[in-house]
């Protein structure tokens, strides 16, 4: 299909990925930051969606007036979001896997490749193996860690080789893909879904239609079982319900209300409170929490999960001068990688300003939308614009918003043009 740029760039605004910046950044505050003997150092944890993109904009906004340090523990960024894509064989690891280097070259921003071991907020400092590293401000993207011990049987080295979860995409996607290429024809996939709140609320269900793609055409006697701890499905549901009944038809059985609570990897076993399902591939996602970092920091304090935040600024209410952005922030917002950049834009110009002793936005603005691949054409979206409410202190969804009537494959080539467009607009 073919798309018209005008058409390309009203999307690409409306969805707020074109980078714009924000009316309310204050005229003057770059120069400001300017007049001060020392630039202002900000520390970012995480080149995820969020942190990627709050690097490069606090560069670009400040006129360069901000040093900003970027750590993160992986060579290359490696999409989220079109990774299950992979699964259903339409797409390579390597389609997914983009590199850091414009970050470097294009807005200066010093990348330290390293593994976070502590932070001292007395000190404001992050320690590494490598050494500490001051900080002015520093912003938190962790993304999310697993809660393995709620798994009888389940532990993180069982993840890397025997039962991957493949919900941070890399080396696990690929060892995903290789047992579902392996599997016989007429075996069973099973995947268990955690309660709600977790990265990517339709990420799961789209698994499904990835892995039943492939399927249909590779494996055609196979079924997928679904065992969903949540009493619905959280996301899109009667688009879902659709793309499965016609796309897929008798392949999925999917049972909510249905918690595993342990697995028995021998034996490709997964136990609930009501019985227990034997698969040939047997896919877990354990509940989940804000990143090892969020921790370290000391700024989990919601649940015992996740991070609450001044949603003006992201700054923590646990910490002064540690922002959080992205999964781990409690919120009822989407924890979606679209979410994530929005979010760390709002953060971007409120740290401008806070360094440059102004107040950031009162009324910032979050855009949302996530496109789900239901084969390897055709897919569907959901878009939601959120605004501060000054009474509750909490972003809501503001009146609108859109969903789409059905799969398609125009929604298909639309979902390509959004991914490229936000690896663009984080990284390049």
């Amino acid at each position: 299909m073919n798309i018209d740029r005008r058409k390309f760039l009203l999307c690409a605004s409306a969805s707020g990925l074109l980078g714009l910046a924000p009316a309310t950044l204050a005229l003057g505050a770059a120069q400001q930051l300017g007049k001060r003997a020392k630039p202002p150092r900000v520390v970012i944890v995480g080149a995820g969606f969020g942190g990627a993109t709050a690097a490069k904009y606090l560069r670009l906004w400040s006129e360069r007036k901000i040093e900003v340090l970027l750590l993160e523990r992986q060579q290359n960024f490696i999409s989220c979001p079109m990774s299950n894509t992979v699964l259903g064989g339409s797409r390579n690891m390597g389609d997914i896997t983009l590199s850091y280097d414009d970050l470097s070259k294009k807005y200066g921003i010093q990348r330290i490749t390293a593994e976070v071991t502590g932070v001292n907020a007395e000190k404001r400092s992050v320690r590494t193996a490598r050494g500490d590293v001051p900080y002015d401000r520093l912003i938190l993207a962790p993304g999310i860690d697993f809660l393995f011990d709620q798994i009888a049987g389940l532990d993180a080295a069982l993840a890397e080789t025997q039962l991957p979860h493949a919900w941070k995409a890399g080396a696990q996607t690929a060892l995903l893909r290789k047992q579902l290429e392996a599997m016989p024809d007429g075996g069973v996939y099973l995947l268990s879904i955690p309660k709600a709140p977790y990265r990517c609320p339709p990420g799961p269900y789209e698994r499904v239609c990835q892995v039943a793609f492939y399927f249909k055409q590779h494996k055609p006697k196979s079924k997928i079982i679904v065992l969903d701890a949540n009493p619905d499905i959280t996301s899109k549901k009667g688009l879902f319900l659709k793309a499965w009944n016609e796309l897929y038809p008798g392949m999925i059985d999917y049972r909510p209300n249905a918690q595993v609570i342990q697995v028995d990897a021998k034996t490709r076993t997964a136990t609930t409170e009501f019985d227990a399902v034997k698969a040939d591939v047997l896919n877990v996602l354990p509940p989940m929490r804000a990143g090892k970092a969020a921790e370290l920091a000391g700024v989990v304090n919601v649940d015992q999960r996740w991070c609450a935040v001044n949603f003006l600024s992201y700054e923590s209410t646990a910490r002064p001068n540690i922002h959080v952005i992205g999964d781990a922030v409690a919120a009822g917002l989407p924890k979606s990688g679209h979410m994530a950049t929005s979010q760390a834009k709002v953060t971007a110009a409120a740290i401008i300003e806070l360094l440059a002793g102004n107040q950031p936005d009162a009324d910032p603005v979050l855009a949302n939308t996530c496109y789900s691949m239901v084969s390897d054409k055709a897919a569907m979206h959901v878009a939601n614009v959120f605004r501060y409410n000054k009474d509750t202190k909490q972003m809501v969804a503001a009146e609108g918003g859109g969903v789409s009537d059905k799969h398609s494959d125009t929604e298909g080539s639309y979902a390509k043009y959004w991914a490229q467009n936000i690896w663009s607009d984080a990284l390049r």
